[in-house]
This record gives structure tokens, sequence and C-alpha cells, in this order.
């Protein structure tokens, strides 16, 4: 199956799944795993050195919290892997509040995002491997969701979920124009936030 047909049958699936369709659900996650396993594994990858929360428990979480999901109407992959990234996110934050690390500022390591926030491309967003202290990017991503949603849904879907802007655009339904504007003015706000 080519990747275009791939993802025509992440999306019938997922819509079959809105309209109630039970066994669509049992067909699409061996299709979804491996994309999600890349994706834990990038979330992972921000996280300290010694996380005790294994990749596979972090997808086997987050889509037991997507199947979970009321009134969901899915429209495509993308916007799928999108609410995806969140709930890895959700469940990130929630377990480093868990273990105190956040609070404590154990383990956090300070890095510089400017190359992995300036970057457009997915592969550099992707290929941030070093250590982030992810409580403070979450408390300035939830600050800024608060200043402007459309802008922190851009970060949670480029930075944490590794969409490109294409994909980000198609998740929230705004033209790719609004999306570079929003993603460039936010990435300087968290340069500037997390930074000070």
């Amino acid at each position: 199956m080519t990747k275009p047909e791939h993802n025509r049958e992440i999306t019938r699936l997922l819509l079959d799944w809105s309209g109630g369709n039970q066994a669509a659900l049992s067909a699409l996650f061996p299709l979804v795993y491996e994309e999600l396993r890349a994706m834990a594994q990038r979330h992972l990858q921000r996280e300290r050195a010694a996380h005790t929360l294994q990749r596979t428990a972090l997808v086997h979480e987050a889509f037991l919290r997507l199947i979970d999901q009321r009134n969901v109407d899915w429209h495509s992959r993308s916007h799928f892997f999108g609410l995806a990234s969140q709930m890895m996110r959700r469940i990130l934050v929630d377990y480093a509040r868990t273990r105190g690390a956040a609070k404590r500022g154990k383990h956090a390591v300070r890095v510089d995002l400017d190359e992995v926030l300036r970057d457009d491309s997915t592969d550099v967003l992707q290929a941030a491997q070093d250590l982030v202290d992810f409580g403070a990017i979450d408390q300035a991503l939830a600050r800024l969701e608060q200043m402007d949603p459309r802008q922190g849904k851009i970060v949670e879907l480029r930075f944490f979920g590794g969409l490109s802007l294409e994909e980000t655009a198609d998740v929230i339904g705004i033209s790719l124009a609004t999306v570079k504007r929003d993603w460039f003015s936010a990435r300087a706000w968290l340069e500037r936030e997390i930074g000070s």
C-alpha cells in the first residue's frame, strides 16, 4: 500500500469509527501503531535521560485516551495524530507532576531551543534529541495557549507532534500562510519566554 493509500485508509477508518463502527477501531490500531511509536519516541527524547515511562506504555495510554474521547468528529489522519500528540504531552506532564520532577527541577537540563524552534523543517523538529526542561516548555505553552489558542495549537502540533506546516494547516483548518505567520510569531514568543 502506498503512503497516500495508507493515509486514505486511516482517514476512512476514522470516519467509520466516528460513525459508530467499532470494527473500524480494531482495523485502525495496526495502521497507526508505528507512527504513534515514532511520535512517542519524539516526545520521550525531550524528556530526562532516566525517564521510566516506556514508549510502548505512552502509545497505549494515549490510544486509550483517544478512543475514550466523546463527540470527536475525525476529519483526517493529521487530525488524529494531532490529538494523539496532545494526549502524549498531557500524559508526560501528568507523569512529571506525579514524580515531582517539574516542581523540583531535578534532571532538568537547559538547552538552546533556538535551532529547534527556528527551523521550519519537520526533520529538525524530529531530530531535536537534546533533553529539554519539559515542565518549563509546558508552562510557557500553557501561557501561550491562554493568550492565543491557535498559536498554542500550532506549537503543540509542530514541536510535540512533529507535523509539517502543511499537516498543521490541515488539522487546524486554516491556510498554510496563516500557519507560517503564527508559527513565526509563536516561536519568537516562546524563545523570549523560556529564555527569561
